[in-house]
């Protein structure tokens, strides 16, 4: 899960013009054949798995650069010009409804590439387990609306997705590539870009957060009666002594960052309860099991925190990163052999593309304000 990435969008209301959405699927229809035809399906995806690459295509195709519908939008025409097109790739998902349609629809495509059941058995669990851990795992204020799964006949694929905070009206894009997906749960982002970092962010997929997730395991493996008891001891006010403080028996609670945790008021016993009966192994078993949300995920991470010490990520894993490097060497030189080649492979797109030659200008002139020509 090397290759992840974030972008920070305005929410924009309305919808694509139909003409331009049109337009917009003819000419990804064309980078993607080039791309596909000139590197291969791998380098497609890792193509998808990157933020910045996947918001130029988007500028390119006639898309607002800094809107939120981008994701969506270009999402939904990669997908109409992929599944119609013989080029080894394929798209399940989309936005809202059908987001919660995609294991229906990676069956029905798998089936119609003829991939085994083990196949799109993987795709599916690792397109649950993607929204699972941008929803729950890592707990940012964003909550997805947008999912989808580019996929290959071999089984290797990409996940995109968007959540959105109606608080400040943003959004928030994930980006994931298969081939570098060690653990869904061991520091998952690596390339994130943000305008927006939060002072406080549960980072239950962070490396930092492994003595957690260790005591999060210890936690439903040990009996629901402990935990509760547990539970029960962190949503007692400050100010309430309890009978063993009376007794002078020595609370470990450290209830000095109470005010920032927002403890949350329900947890789902009864899935804990199954969690108990199944003895999860490791981590991402944990919360890859039904019924297991945010709320549930929260509250071991501060059982664990506040009672025993095991201390999670609280940091936003955003970083200001560039697709080819900076001027200025931050954070590393620009590097123009990829560069070149990325103005390259859309030129080419751009010009293979059914688009009418007015459209195509228009698409180059795009290409040159994001990519400067010296």
């Amino acid at each position: 899960m090397i290759r992840k990435g974030f972008a920070e969008l305005p929410l924009h209301g309305g919808k694509c013009p139909p003409w331009l959405f049109k337009r917009m699927v003819e000419l990804s229809r064309g980078i993607s054949k080039v791309l596909i035809e000139e590197k291969g399906v791998n380098c497609f995806l890792e193509r998808m798995s990157d933020s910045f690459w996947f918001q130029s295509l988007g500028c390119v195709l006639g898309y607002d650069f800094h809107s939120s519908g981008l994701t969506t939008t270009v999402g939904g025409a990669l997908k109409e010009a992929l599944n119609k097109k013989d080029l080894g790739v394929l798209i399940a998902g989309g936005k809202g409804k059908v987001a919660r349609k995609t294991p229906q629809e990676v069956v029905k495509l798998g089936e119609s590439i003829q991939m085994g059941q083990t196949e799109i058995d993987n795709l599916i669990y690792s397109s649950k387990l993607a929204a699972k851990v941008d929803n729950s795992v890592l707990q940012d204020g964003y909550n997805l609306y947008h999912h989808i799964i580019i996929f290959t006949e071999g089984g290797r694929w990409a996940v995109i997705q968007q959540g959105m905070d109606l608080t400040n009206k943003s959004a928030r894009r994930y980006h994931w590539l298969s081939e570098h997906v060690k653990s869904f749960v061991k520091d998952p982002h690596d390339s994130v870009i943000s305008s927006l970092k939060r002072a406080k962010v549960l980072d239950m997929s962070s490396q930092k957060s492994g003595d957690a997730q260790k005591t999060s395991i210890d936690l439903v493996n040990g009996g629901i009666e402990h935990l509760r008891n547990d539970w029960e001891e962190l949503k007692r006010p400050a100010y309430q002594k309890s009978l063993d403080e009376w007794s002078g028996i020595q609370r470990r609670v450290d209830r000095q960052n109470l005010d920032f945790l927002q403890m949350p008021q329900k947890v789902n016993w009864a899935a804990i309860k199954e969690l108990y009966d199944f003895q999860p192994k490791d981590y991402e078993e944990l919360v890859s099991t039904k019924g297991i949300g945010p709320s549930t995920i929260r509250a071991l991470a501060l059982v664990s925190d506040l009672i025993y010490g095991s201390k999670p990520s609280w940091k936003d894993p955003v970083k200001f990163a560039f697709t080819v490097g900076g001027k200025d060497g931050v954070p590393y030189p620009v590097d123009r052999k990829a560069m070149s080649e990325t103005t390259a492979i859309l030129e080419e797109g751009i010009e293979a593309s059914k688009v009418g030659n007015r459209e195509k200008l228009i698409a180059l002139e795009k290409l040159r304000q994001i990519i400067p020509v010296e």
